[in-house]
């Protein structure tokens, strides 16, 4: 099979060229043939994709929310509705009439935050539904799990919420995109604003999930905020979806620590805050100082089942639906129109996964992964929300602005609970791919067995 050389994509966007520009559709060179046959693909008239969400477990409601972003996704894909971001997206070739011309199908199921389950159930849908490309997932240790079994079978994952290092870091593969921000780039972007507003004299206590996530969100906050001159007074793991955090809350009273940090995610964070604040940690004075708590990433679904309780709590979140920019108004409008209220990042971040990979596909002129993924690698894009963003083929990992939010003290509705603090240029997030604790292999683009 001879390879038809493609140009690049890094370049086709300039972030001074994106101000009041309407910019021309590139050119791609592509073949439309193979000489042979690949896991699932699809010969009919439709196109089938599955969607793993965790339906059961502390990261449930996350899951709900993708659910109804990926349908809409679909809807938009195949001409229906006001079509979303296929109206501001740029470059694009999405056209509404489905992918390649193939309406698109899915089916869905539950990772149960569960790592084994998210595995499972990711093959049920390559085996026996037949999908060709899968998503999903709010637990990094599920988008691994899944991101390992797309490298063996050789089919797309697009992952869903996954904001460890090790994503995009030594468990980086081949078949496997985040367009998600990570724990690093939360670090760079949160520390500056906590020195602003805390001070550089404060000392931390951690509570952290005992998973991937939790780990590399501890160690990039830790990292972050003893380059502030901060002192770290104790590191303790909690596990997922423990429900009853009183345990591990009572000593952080004792630990002459001024500052309580959740590396918490889901009803995780939402019942350990709710409780910190139960026990008056929020009332006390330690080291002359008032005692302060940070969530490091938020959801604005996290927000709402915390309630008053994130009042002037700081933390990054990936997307927020008050931003401004035509994509996320486009989002916003459509989701609202569809269920009657604002997405949540969880969703945005999924609708925005599948519009990417099927626009990927429509670059290819094919199905055939190996083409698909370097379509995607490097690829630069805007008007889906954050900003230009780039893809970057060396690691997978989404490049884009990163927001700093605070738990709003004066909310205007049940859904404005996060009001943005400061949007970080990409820039300043940005990292070499291979400093030790994201060092990995891609893999290759060809794979052997297949499904």
């Amino acid at each position: 099979m001879t390879d038809i050389k493609r140009p690049s994509r890094r370049g086709f966007l300039k972030t001074s060229a994106l101000v009041g520009t309407t910019l021309a559709a590139p050119t791609f060179f592509t073949r439309g043939a193979y000489a042979q046959d690949f896991c699932n693909n699809p010969t009919g008239s439709t196109v089938k994709l599955g969607f793993n969400v965790p339906q059961t477990g502390a990261y449930a409601e996350e899951g709900k929310d993708e659910l109804r972003a990926y349908q809409l996704a679909v809807k938009h894909l195949n001409g229906e509705g006001d079509g979303g971001m296929l109206n501001t997206m740029q470059p694009s070739m999405l056209k509404g009439n489905g992918i390649l011309g193939k309406k698109v199908e899915y089916v869905t199921g539950d990772t149960q935050t569960k790592a084994d389950a998210a595995r499972s159930s990711a093959r049920r849908m390559i085996e026996a539904e037949g999908v060709v490309m899968f998503s999903g997932g709010s637990s990094s240790s599920v988008a691994v799990a899944q991101q390992s079994l797309a490298q063996e079978v050789g089919v797309v994952f697009m992952c869903g919420l996954t904001h460890a290092n090790d994503t995009t870091g030594k468990d980086r593969r081949r078949y496997g995109f985040r367009h998600f921000f990570n724990a690093y780039m939360s670090g760079q972007a949160l520390g500056p604003v906590l020195a602003e507003f805390l001070g550089t004299d404060r000392r931390a206590y951690h509570l952290t999930a005992d998973y991937n996530w939790g780990w590399t969100q501890e160690e990039s906050i830790k990292d972050a905020t003893e380059a502030l001159g901060w002192e770290t007074a104790e590191l303790v793991k909690t596990p997922l979806g423990a429900g009853d955090f009183s345990q591990y809350i009572t000593p952080v009273a004792n630990s002459g620590a001024d500052v309580l940090i959740l590396n918490h995610y889901g009803n995780d964070m939402v019942n350990s805050l709710t409780q910190a604040v139960q026990f008056g940690l929020r009332d006390k004075s330690v080291n002359g100082k008032d005692f302060q708590v940070v969530v490091p990433l938020y959801s604005r679904l996290m927000a709402q089942g915390a309630g008053e309780n994130v009042k002037g709590i700081f933390g990054t979140t990936n997307w927020n639906w008050s931003l401004q920019d035509p994509g996320s108004q486009a989002f916003v409008k459509a989701f609202g129109q569809e269920y009657g209220f604002p997405p949540s990042q969880a969703a945005h971040t999924c609708y925005c996964n599948t519009l990417l990979y099927a626009n990927a596909v429509e670059m290819a002129g094919t199905f055939y992964p190996p083409e698909v993924i370097k379509m995607l690698e490097d690829f630069e894009f805007d008007g889906m929300g954050n900003g230009p963003t780039l893809y970057r083929g060396e690691d997978h990992q989404c490049f884009k602005d990163v927001l700093v939010v605070k738990g709003n003290e004066n909310p205007t509705s049940a859904f404005d609970l996060l009001e943005i603090h400061k949007i970080v240029p990409r820039a300043d997030v940005t990292y070499d791919s291979q400093i030790p604790q994201f060092a990995g292999e891609l893999g290759p683009y060809e794979v052997e067995g297949g499904c």
